[in-house]
């Protein structure tokens, strides 16, 4: 099956390699070679093996594919991707039950921190609408299929495009007049996305759910409580992070890597200003960009999806390249089926430190979380982990039944898994498959 298929997603994946060398690596890749791998299933990823998950649930048809939109009047108000082009996002009318019901998912692929690595960023889809797809397919959380998607499918469903690098949080007043040629303007193509959606009936919504993966979950809860001021006071709004909560911890060798590559981000784009004020004024801007201190401020309900063994943080927020120069967390990052006891041992803490994050959180009446012990990073956008016949579940829930019981207050929903190896019906991230190539 790898054969067949390997060779333009290969060529991207020697992409991702290759910048995985660089010290900006932490910018993007956990986002894409999730968009890769996943078109690759494998028996090798789940516990048990399944025959059923070698094909998709649902295979991608024609319909299932939504056109570009690119900001009308996005120069005019000074909305740009860090290119200078105009953001997009794409839409799909809801039909029936669901015609004044709303859906937003906000694009993953990290963030840039250095004038190098957001130079580089606007050369691709995260930094520039030119060279962004122009049909996609929805899916997961965004498709119109019942059978994938039994809550929301017949909503009104966007994607919003990702070109900020900043989780569409920066500042103009920051950019730099000395010919980099970039801007920071991710708040302002918030704003204006949101100001031209509701011009075509966000304003009128009933129901609506804000939701993205990784940075796009970061942004998610960023903009959540501004998003519900938005909307009509009668109408039921709610907010879905899915893999957005990254952890401020050290590396293995102790050293504060995210927390330095957030002080970056936030410097150099000024995300201070789209940061709850209070944080700010308390503590260093950065500390405030973590999830754990967002959701202290945030009154919108919430809920949060999360592997407690996300392989994006743990291959750049626990063991970073820079610590481990002599490769002995190689097999392990690439396979959590190839870590020795020790290793175990040490992810097992990881896990631990996130369930610590979220021990109040917990604590929130109005909170939802589906925490499951997987290999894995997004898991809202693509059907096989969204909601299919062999999708992870915890409780018998899958993540699209248990957002549904929250969402729709049929439950009160606080899902955490035991811890792995325990769960078989888990699909985790093989990186060998690749490696192999």
């Amino acid at each position: 099956m790898v054969g067949s298929m390997a060779n333009p997603r290969l060529r991207s994946l020697l992409w991702w390699r290759r910048w995985a060398k660089k010290d900006w690596a932490i910018a993007a890749v956990g986002f894409t070679v999730v968009a890769f791998a996943l078109t690759l299933l494998s028996n090798s990823w789940r516990d048990e093996p399944d025959s059923e998950i070698t094909r998709p649930f649902h295979p991608i048809a024609a319909s299932d594919l939504v056109e570009l939109t690119l900001l009308q009047n996005a120069k005019a108000r000074g909305a740009l991707c860090l290119d200078g082009s105009a953001p997009g996002y794409h839409f799909k009318k809801g039909f029936g039950s669901g015609a004044n019901n709303w859906l937003l998912h906000i694009e993953g692929g990290g963030w840039c921190n250095t004038i190098e690595s957001c130079s580089w960023r606007k050369g691709t889809p995260l930094g520039s609408s030119k060279y962004m797809d122009r049909k996609v397919p929805f899916s997961g959380i965004l498709s119109s299929h019942p059978s994938q998607n039994p809550e929301f499918f017949n909503w009104n469903k966007v994607k919003i495009r990702y070109c900020d690098g900043a989780s569409l949080a920066g500042h103009p007043e920051n950019e730099l007049k000395n010919g980099s040629a970039l801007f920071f303007r991710g708040q302002l193509i918030w704003e204006v996305v949101m100001d031209e959606l509701l011009s075509v009936g966000l304003s009128k919504a009933k129901q609506a759910l804000l939701s993205g993966c990784s940075a796009g979950g970061l942004a998610t809860l960023i903009h959540c409580d501004d998003f519900r001021r938005l909307l009509p006071t009668d109408a039921t709004v709610k907010c879905l992070a899915d893999a957005g909560f990254f952890l401020d911890e050290k590396d293995v060798l102790q050293h504060w890597t995210m927390r330095a590559f957030y002080h970056d981000v936030v410097i150099l784009q000024g995300l201070a200003k789209s940061l709850h004020k209070d944080c700010v004024t308390r503590m260093e801007p950065s500390k405030c960009l973590f999830p754990e201190e967002i959701i202290k401020n945030i009154n919108t309900p919430v809920f949060l999806v999360n592997p407690a063994y996300d392989f994006w943080q743990i291959q750049h927020i626990l063991i970073p390249e820079a610590s481990d120069p002599h490769g002995y967390w190689q097999k392990c990052k690439l396979n959590i089926h190839n870590c020795n006891p020790s290793q175990l041992e040490i992810l097992q803490g990881f896990r631990g430190s996130m369930l610590k994050a979220l021990n109040e959180f917990q604590k929130n009446k109005e909170g939802g979380m589906f925490i499951n012990s997987c290999f894995i990073h997004c898991q809202t956008w693509i059907t096989e982990t969204w909601h299919s016949p062999s999708s992870p579940r915890i409780n018998k829930k899958t993540i699209a039944e248990s957002v549904g019981d929250w969402y729709f207050s049929r439950n009160v929903v606080k899902q955490i898994d035991c811890p792995f190896p325990c769960n078989p019906t888990c699909y985790h991230m093989n990186f060998t498959v690749f490696s192999r190539g």
